[in-house]
């Protein structure tokens, strides 16, 4: 990706660059290069192929965080039809941190909501670095209710460092805010599919992240707190993320096999960044195949799944 590259992304974009000045070499002089360019190509699979393989925890923290990364208006555009924003909160405010609205996904008409970063420093300023506000996550059930009211399925897509800790949040009810969507969501007769397309973090992540079917992107994490605030309370150093991401567990991979979540959706190889359109395509179809799974399970009996299985995470014991 042009003018950014993660550390370990450098060798790759080393060779891509030699492979692109072959190509502009080649047109210019009337060349013919197909075996060197097919030797260059064939070199450059195979380092994505040794580099992703074996990528850390930390490594991936870093994907997801990656400049290029699709946010959910990249998937909006690229998946959804007739796609109507909705805004406000009816009580307060609207807030650009979080995107709700109706549309159509393929043939099945849903609610989409999720959590919008920005790239430039305007847009990061105006939607908060994707950090939402109270008012943020109540038009998110706002905007839920009427899925339940109108019996269309739900998508959120979650990509945030945390809700917005600042003085006029917290006043504003943001851990109130949270909470309510918490419990609201577990009762909302209609399927619920929830996508980490990026960062997960804390109780800014979860407030739009109940669901029947809870996913994530090959290089996401999610996580009750970031590496880096970990590391702040740990060791008193954030420069230990690297270790704290390691200890804390917070990968798709790790998630599944602790039955946090219930699949990986993997990315085109080198990330998602890479290819907006190729991952788009690979997300769309499986929302519409988890969402036609769900559609067949009655409503009582998929909010009574919902909740048992939420229930059964993590161990607990009765003090007696």
């Amino acid at each position: 990706m042009a003018g950014f590259a993660l550390d370990f992304e450098k060798p790759i974009i080393e060779l891509d660059n030699q492979i692109k000045a072959l190509r502009e070499n080649a047109e210019k002089e009337n060349k013919d290069v197909r075996s060197e360019l097919a030797k260059l190509e064939e070199k450059s699979r195979r380092l994505r192929e040794e580099i992703y393989s074996r990528l850390t925890r930390w490594q991936r923290v870093q994907l997801a965080r990656h400049p290029q990364r699709p946010y959910t208006m990249d998937y909006i555009e690229r998946m959804m039809e007739d796609f109507i924003e909705l805004h406000g909160d009816r009580a307060f405010g609207d807030d650009p941190a979080i995107i709700a609205g109706v549309g159509r996904l393929g043939p099945q008409k849903i609610i989409l909501l999720g959590q919008q970063k920005g790239r430039d420093t305007k847009q990061k300023l105006y939607r908060n670095f994707g950090m939402p506000n109270p008012e943020g996550y109540r038009k998110a059930l706002r905007v839920m209710k009427l899925a339940a009211k109108f019996k269309r399925p739900i998508v959120c897509l979650v990509d945030t460092p945390g809700a917005y800790p600042g003085i006029g949040a917290e006043e504003r009810g943001q851990a109130e805010a949270i909470a309510r969507n918490l419990f609201e969501m577990s009762h909302l007769p209609v399927p619920i599919v929830v996508v980490i397309i990026g960062e997960g973090a804390s109780g800014g992540a979860l407030g739009i992240a109940v669901g029947d079917r809870v996913l994530m992107m090959e290089n996401t994490w999610y996580s009750v707190i970031s590496p880096e605030g970990c590391a702040a309370i740990l060791w008193h150093d954030s420069t230990k993320a690297e270790q704290a991401a390691e200890a804390m567990k917070l990968t798709a991979n790790d998630l599944l096999q602790l039955r946090v979540i219930d699949g990986i959706i993997q990315e085109p190889l080198g990330g998602a960044h890479r290819d907006h359109d190729a991952v788009a395509q690979i997300l769309k179809t499986r929302l519409l195949q988890e969402i036609n799974d769900l559609e067949k399970i009655p409503a009582d009996r998929l909010v009574a799944q919902r909740i048992e299985k939420y229930g059964q995470m993590g161990f607990f014991e009765y003090a007696r």
